[in-house]
């Protein structure tokens, strides 16, 4: 049986607790990093929405968000927070169901660690930004000798089970970004804790790319 209203708004704050008590920063950084490049009105493209962590500042700052999440029960707790354009969709399908050209920004934080592949998200983010639009994201970071793959430990993931997590480093994303015909703006490097004792901690790295103008150079496909 599916959860009610009151169930999902408590399981909504719990996250969002969860969040601010292990000191996460992304949409902080994230929305300084894009700060100068954003107009009230302009609209952007939340990819895994989430709860709509990362979108509240670009709201307050007068922004359109549009949001995508697989989960039915975030969008829901999206809603209850006042969002409206919400689209449930699994990321790694493509392509999303937007046109091209539609949006002005995109924004993508705490998703980008489940995944292996990050050509599709950067395909779909070429296609849908405008020229000159920005993508900012988050990562996992690793250096060339660290391992690509590394599991998440039951104590730290919430739900009692083991999950495989993915680092990428800077090079892997200088080829997609240059593969898909993006400019790197800015990075920064900061720390996300696993959890309230902020012993265990890894490594991450926001990004800033524009859309350059022209054609898109790389494509992905199956």
């Amino acid at each position: 049986m599916s959860p009610g209203r009151e169930q999902i708004r408590e399981m909504a704050e719990a996250y969002d607790k969860e969040a601010e008590a292990t000191g996460w920063l992304g949409p902080e950084l994230a929305f300084s990093m894009v700060y100068e490049h954003i107009r009230p009105g302009q609209s952007i493209l939340d990819i895994g929405i989430g709860t709509g962590l990362a979108s509240v500042l670009f709201r307050k700052a007068g922004l359109r968000v549009y949001g995508m999440d697989i989960s039915e029960n975030m969008l829901e707790a999206c809603r209850m927070k006042g969002f409206a354009d919400l689209t449930c969709h699994d990321l790694s399908t493509t392509p999303y169901p937007f046109a091209s050209e539609s949006f002005d920004h995109a924004v993508c934080l705490g998703v980008l660690n489940f995944f292996s592949d990050l050509s599709p998200v950067f395909a779909e983010a070429a296609r849908l930004l405008r020229t000159r639009g920005t993508f900012v994201f988050e990562i996992g970071d690793r250096t060339e000798d660290e391992d690509f793959e590394f599991v998440v430990g039951p104590e730290h993931t919430g739900t009692g089970e083991p999950v495989t997590m993915y680092r990428h480093s800077s090079r892997q994303i200088d080829e997609w970004t240059d593969g898909f015909g993006f400019i790197l703006l800015r990075s920064l490097p900061f720390t996300v804790f696993m959890d309230r004792t902020q012993r265990d901690s890894l490594r991450a790295k926001c990004y800033l790319v524009q859309k350059a103008e022209g054609p898109v150079l790389g494509s992905w496909g199956p």
